[in-house]
């Protein structure tokens, strides 16, 4: 196993489970359902997308533009509300977080994103709230307290330039409710991840929590602080970002070339930044060739193997809305036993 390579912060034993957006793949993302499901599952964190509201509350969306995740079409009282805007010079159309107020939210309903994927998921559609990042961090110290395991978050920043802009800046926010948990150290069951690079920044002269830079293979970071994420993963940029993150969050597809390991595994450990990349799924519409299982999209491949592969380059976690072959494949690489 990869020792730890951070000398600011605790060992952690290899791999961790990241539950991204919990357990999205059986239940609708980012609800209290989909994190405690996680958490029956063996995930050693649960991810929840931070965005806030009007009234400036932190809660978890994938993204700020809830039409796609909520039932907010279904309710007359908000259809003036519908908007387009423009995130990070994509302009969008829809209803929008930072329009409602935290007691509006709590009048609607979560709903499956990927209905045609995830068929099964939209049995479940209407009948959870969105959470906030407070009643997400209770809920990991309850059931950390009900498992005997210690469950950690593992919150992403989204958007927090446009934020900024508008007023509503999440940075402080989330540090203080981190505080106020008794989460401001390295000790704390908290990373904090963000695919921009100048909040990150920020946050390390705000907080001790672990930060991760996400990563992607295409683009660069919205901040623009860097020209791109490809210039970010040299070693000479990998480098610079070990100044302030204690690991990187790459996309899965950052790992290969095709079937061969690319060096970003070892690069990234050889300046001392973990590795956890993300999102690994079971569909084969997300899955890569070599391991699908049939033409049905929806269908679930090898996403096993897939893990198993990542493992194999030495990764120190990963995020997937499966949690139950993470926490597998984790457990494999724990004792040994394949």
């Amino acid at each position: 196993m990869t020792p730890d390579l951070h000398p600011l912060s605790p060992p952690i034993v290899p791999p961790i489970v990241i539950a991204h957006r919990g357990a999205s793949g059986l239940r609708p993302e980012h609800t209290l359902a989909a994190y405690s499901l996680a958490i029956d599952q063996g995930a050693d964190f649960i991810e929840p997308d931070l965005v806030p509201t009007k009234d400036d509350v932190l809660v978890a969306r994938h993204e700020n533009n809830i039409a796609d995740t909520t039932n907010v079409a279904d309710h007359p009282e908000f259809a003036a509300r519908k908007t387009t805007k423009t995130i990070d010079g994509q302009a969008m159309t829809g209803w929008f977080v930072e329009d409602f107020t935290l007691a509006e939210l709590k009048t609607l309903r979560a709903k499956e994103r990927l209905p045609k994927l995830r068929p099964a998921n939209t049995a479940y559609d209407g009948q959870f709230e969105i959470p906030t990042l407070a009643e997400i961090i209770a809920l990991a110290k309850r059931r950390s307290k009900e498992t005997g395991r210690t469950i950690g978050i593992y919150p992403e920043t989204k958007h927090p330039t446009y934020f900024a802009s508008i007023g509503h800046p999440t940075d402080a926010k989330l540090v203080a409710e981190l505080r106020e948990a008794g989460w401001d150290s390295a000790k704390a069951p908290v990373f904090i991840q963000s695919f921009e690079v100048k909040n990150l920044q920020r946050l390390h002269t705000m907080t001790k929590v672990r930060l991760i830079q996400l990563m992607d293979g295409q683009g660069a970071p919205a901040d623009r602080a860097q020209p791109s994420y490809k210039a970010m993963i040299t070693p000479d940029g990998l480098k610079a970002v070990a100044a302030y993150a204690y690991g990187i969050g790459p996309g899965k597809e950052m790992l290969w070339s095709g079937a061969t390991p690319t060096t970003l595994v070892a690069d990234a450990h050889a300046a001392g930044l973990r590795v956890h990349p993300w999102t690994y799924r079971a569909e084969n519409y997300f899955e890569p060739e070599r391991f699908r299982r049939g033409a049905d999209p929806a269908a679930h491949g090898d996403i096993a193997g897939e893990i198993d592969a990542g493992l194999a380059q030495g990764i120190d976690g990963f995020f997937t809305d499966f949690p139950l072959y993470g926490a597998q494949a984790r457990d494999r690489v724990r004792t040994g036993v394949k």
